[in-house]
């Protein structure tokens, strides 16, 4: 059990944080990213909250994220963890001379497919709406250990409000949201919100983030705790994201995200780095 549970790292803490807030993106008008994010480590906060010794885990996300305006309220949204890999480093005993081999698991993540509406627009603060699905495209037993997963089996639904002010003609901007994620299969609902500032910076665009999850911790007792892909995974999570826009079409983002209060994910920072296009 205590295996299973140390497994499986935090998978990306901001993937959830639309690139949007509470602006829909216009009709016709997009924001693409590839991405790739990675968080290895050799400690995890346990079901209290403690920092304990683990087997060196890794676990290496490529993913494509797309906003498209369908309308000027009606934003599309998908997220897309194409290539997953965990990995588990070998253990060698020097005293005996016993080894444990490594392992190693390759595959899709799953998929989250969201629809945003805007319910306040062209005001000082707009307001917008956001049902997400999130698809169980990944797999839940993988490498010769069978106890890798990139994914948690469960069908869930998001529904989550953000809200949005910008300074103009001051470059900067600040966003929050709240959500209630229902999750499926014996697994515990969460509550999530979070917040964020930005600032436009000739081309760099720094921003800070706060993101919260926790559970409702009413699913069934049953279900494995083994990290982002169990019940009860909870955490504060600050992140540092800094934007360079090479143009008015592309740009690059690199970012670093931090658990400092957690149960069940790995305790170390999980980095992040992409390109993006806006359409």
């Amino acid at each position: 059990m205590k295996m299973k549970r140390i497994l499986i790292a935090l998978l990306f803490l901001s993937h959830t944080a639309l690139a949007g807030g509470g602006w829909p993106q216009p009709k016709r008008h997009g924001y693409f990213k590839l991405g790739q994010n990675m968080i290895r480590s050799s400690f995890f906060y346990d079901p209290d909250g403690n920092v304990v010794d683990i087997t060196t885990i890794g676990l290496f996300t490529t993913s494509l994220y797309g906003e498209y305006g369908i309308t000027d309220r009606l934003t599309s949204i998908i997220y897309v963890p194409f290539f997953v890999r965990n990995t588990l480093n070998g253990i060698s005993y020097n005293q005996s001379g016993k080894s444990i081999p490594g392992d190693s698991f390759n595959s899709a993540g799953d998929t989250d497919i969201s629809f945003k509406y805007g319910l306040i627009v062209n005001k000082p603060i707009v307001v917008s709406a956001t049902i997400l699905f999130g698809l169980p495209v990944g797999q839940t037993a993988g490498g010769s250990t069978q106890i890798l997963q990139s994914g948690d089996g469960e069908f869930n639904q998001m529904l989550r409000i953000d809200a949005s002010h910008s300074f103009y003609p001051k470059p900067y901007y600040v966003s929050g949201y709240a959500g209630f994620n229902n999750r499926t299969k014996g697994f515990s609902d969460e509550v999530r919100y979070g917040a964020e500032f930005g600032v436009t910076y000739k081309k760099f665009i720094p921003i800070v983030k706060i993101n919260v999850v926790k559970s409702l911790f009413n699913g069934d007792a049953e279900v494995a705790q083994n990290g982002i892909f169990s019940n009860n995974t909870e955490y504060i999570s600050p992140a540092f994201e800094l934007n360079y826009q090479i143009n008015e079409a592309w740009g690059v983002t690199g970012s670093a995200g931090f658990a400092f209060s957690a149960r069940n994910i790995l305790a170390a920072p999980n980095w992040g780095g992409g390109v993006y296009f806006k359409l």
